[in-house]
């Protein structure tokens, strides 16, 4: 039996579509409308559930929430192996799905980009659709924000940089590391290093590099696009990719696995700060431990919201000058918001941000 589980706050629509002509097979959950129309991105995968959708949607509810957004949380999932199938299969199959999305979008629910889902994606399903409202994550000719603008690495270095403040630290004077040099830990290196402040350790897929006296980012970014690993730098020292949690770093922005920080690691981190740019590297559990013992973690849906600002701003039609603009104003405004209330009342930030969620959806009610 698949589980959904209902609260008070949703999911108020639960919808599973199917085609026969193409075999496509989804499912759409709209959590919650409080605050605008349901957002979240649609998923491709073989194994995805209507359960697993209901959590992303939930998720997208106080991540939308927490941002600030005129919107309210929805996810969707298409049962297929992006792998085993062609590229006319695949397109077959979107096109079935949007058309079926088309009672609920883009009236209650705007789609984006997820899991083997990407901009040509998101053009099949809003040709399908007919408006351009249906989804974001377009292609640019059709009023699409690249992703490659780094829109949620810039929002990363935004939370670290407040952080940083919020601690009493200078950012010119502070040494950190990045998980991770993909799309989100390439800008948030990026920017940061551009601030002043030192990158001393990044990993990728690879390992780890760390040097202590610091890491040029041009060069970094040149080697990574020519050797590709960051681990070929040429100076300082190679390690194991998961020994970035224990650097001894003002802050650690994690940017790329899940579940990078277990609960038995707590006692190695050795950063004062960690920013999560990935999604859930670490459990709640684990969180609370690491706020016990003084460390001041931002959380994801605080510190990663550049993403999802960025679909805003393409759904209202904006430019990505104005991208750059509300990612720093939001993502600056909701960390300082999220770590004073939690310094206020004695709690861990992530409390202190589901707080701040709960109560703008209550109030939107």
């Amino acid at each position: 039996m698949r589980m959904v589980n209902f609260d008070r706050f949703g999911p108020e629509k639960v919808l599973e579509v199917h085609d026969g002509k193409s075999g496509m097979h989804g499912f759409v959950v709209i959590d919650n409308r409080n605050l605008g129309v349901g957002k979240g991105g649609i998923r491709m995968t073989p194994t995805v559930t209507v359960d697993e959708v209901a959590r992303l949607a939930r998720a997208m509810t106080w991540k939308c929430a927490l941002a600030g957004l005129p919107f309210g949380g929805a996810k969707s999932g298409i049962v297929a192996d992006d792998k085993k199938i062609s590229r006319e299969q695949k397109e077959g199959i979107v096109r079935a799905f949007s058309r079926a999305m088309k009672p609920v979008c883009p009236s209650l629910y705007v789609a984006a980009p997820d899991m083997n889902m990407a901009e040509e994606e998101m053009r099949w399903f809003a040709e399908e659709n007919g408006s351009m409202k249906s989804c974001t994550g377009k292609p640019a000719d059709m009023g699409g924000i690249p992703h490659e603008l780094g829109s949620t690495g810039f929002g990363v270095y935004h939370a670290a940089v407040v952080a940083a403040e919020h601690a009493g630290l200078d950012i010119r004077k502070v040494t950190f590391a990045v998980e991770g040099f993909g799309n989100v830990g390439i800008f948030a290196a990026k920017f940061l290093s551009e601030k002043g402040a030192k990158l001393v350790g990044v990993s990728d897929s690879k390992g780890l590099l760390h040097k202590k006296d610091g890491i040029d980012f041009a060069e970094l970014e040149k080697v990574k696009a020519e050797k590709g690993s960051v681990t070929k730098y040429g100076s300082g020292e190679v390690l194991l990719g998961k020994d970035i949690i224990s650097l001894p770093v003002d802050v650690l922005i994690t940017a790329a696995i899940p579940d990078l920080i277990k609960k038995e690691d707590t006692g190695k981190v050795k950063a004062g700060i960690i920013v999560e740019g990935s999604n859930i590297p670490m459990s709640a559990e684990t969180e609370e431990l690491l706020h016990r013992k003084g460390v001041l973690v931002v959380p994801d849906f605080v510190a990663n919201a550049g993403g999802v600002i960025s679909s805003y701003v393409e759904y209202i039609g904006g430019t990505k000058e104005d991208m750059f603009r509300l990612v720093e104003k939001k993502v600056r405004e909701n960390t300082k918001e999220v770590l004073e209330r939690a310094k206020k009342h004695g709690m861990s930030p992530r409390q202190a941000a589901m707080k701040i969620a709960q109560e703008r959806v209550a109030k939107g009610a």
